[in-house]
């Protein structure tokens, strides 16, 4: 499928507010593949359909983990905000025929992972910092990522946990495992 047909998939099964936010993480994801060197038209594509699974009833979702085999860890079972990163990533492989590195990008979207390549670092701040998020530390964010994506990540990173200890929700671990690692990467560059 092509970005205009995955686009109108889209827009047809989420609210305009989300619609809008996914169109706003694609063209924020394609500014930071620019400058960063990757593929614009991945980026695009991955942004757009990042949240496909994002407003799929609880019922429905369970169902379609059970059926694809979709298995949540500890904290994923008592945070149901977090299992559009797993289904939306199974869901394009198979609907759109992404390959393995493009879900994946939408896979670490939520919580992140020590295991991102840049393409997933940029959907992840794409998804924090695009242009309907106003936030103004988001807005430091969005200017940070484009001079230094490891100093952006750890920033939009931190913003997550803020947001979630607001609301009084669960941190999944591989927030705080990102956290540590870019913290200690950071660490370890100074001292040579």
């Amino acid at each position: 499928m092509n970005y205009e047909e995955i686009e109108k998939y889209i827009e047809g099964i989420l609210t305009k507010k989300r619609f809008n936010h996914s169109k706003g993480v694609a063209k924020r994801a394609v500014e930071l593949a620019r400058i960063y060197g990757k593929d614009e038209e991945k980026a695009k594509l991955i942004g757009i359909a990042h949240d496909i699974a994002k407003e799929m009833p609880k019922e429905e979702a369970v169902e379609y983990a059970k059926e694809n085999g979709i298995e949540f860890d500890e904290i994923e079972k008592n945070e149901p905000g977090l299992w559009h990163s797993k289904i939306g990533a199974d869901i394009v492989e198979k609907k759109f025929g992404f390959t393995k590195d493009m879900s994946q990008a939408i896979l670490y979207h939520t919580t992140g992972n020590i295991a991102m390549n840049i393409m997933d670092k940029i959907i992840y701040i794409a998804d924090k910092t695009e242009e309907n998020r106003t936030n103004p530390d988001l807005i430091i964010a969005r200017e940070v990522s484009n001079e230094d994506l490891n100093k952006g990540l750890l920033l939009v990173s931190k913003r997550a946990i803020e947001y979630s200890l607001g609301k009084n929700s669960l941190i999944h671990p591989d927030t705080i495992e990102l956290i540590n690692k870019i913290i200690i990467d950071s660490n370890n560059k100074n001292l040579n």
